[in-house]
């Protein structure tokens, strides 16, 4: 809960999912599409990483390399994450440390965690979760594009992708 309030002088009542449970999202933002691909896992381990690695590389079979902006999470940076990434084509460029301002998909999950998480009670953590992925992948484009701070005349990256990829 972000925010509670109670009578003064009582307990504020916080109702909780149960037994600590967790799931966690990954997930990366196209910056020329705004396309999204969403994975739920139990963990944040370099074996749920690994797990989206495979998924990305799916849902872009026929894309060369993939470049995937990333923090430096030990899930990423672990040996096996690094081998399997380079045998599935896809390269990190590494973010600063604490820097999730710079991370389209980190500004993505601040407005889901306001909008859907903050203040509210699930059912189970599965359906809190299904909630999430389920708002993420339901933006338009544009929708995408503007809550990632993507559509900004400051975005960081603006500049890459009118050079990269020109308006058709």
């Amino acid at each position: 809960m972000r925010a509670a309030w109670a009578l003064k002088g009582t307990q504020a009542t916080v109702p909780i999912t149960g037994a600590n449970a967790k799931r966690v999202l990954f997930g990366a933002i196209d910056l020329r599409t705004a396309h999204r691909v969403v994975l739920v896992r139990p963990r944040a381990g370099a074996a749920d990483a690994q797990v989206f690695l495979r998924e990305v590389r799916r849902r872009y079979r026929a894309a060369g390399t993939i470049w995937l902006l990333a923090d430096r999470a030990s899930a990423h940076t672990a040996a096996r994450t690094q081998m399997l990434a380079a045998a599935l084509g896809i390269r990190f460029l590494w973010l600063p440390k604490q820097a999730p301002e710079l991370n389209a998909m980190d500004q993505l999950w601040r407005e889901l965690k306001r909008l859907i998480a903050a203040n509210r009670q699930a059912t189970s953590v599965n359906a809190l979760a299904s909630d999430a992925a389920d708002w993420v992948l339901g933006l338009t484009p544009q929708q995408a594009c503007r809550k990632a701070g993507m559509a900004s005349k400051h975005f960081w990256l603006r500049n890459l992708i009118e050079d990269f990829w020109p308006p058709t």
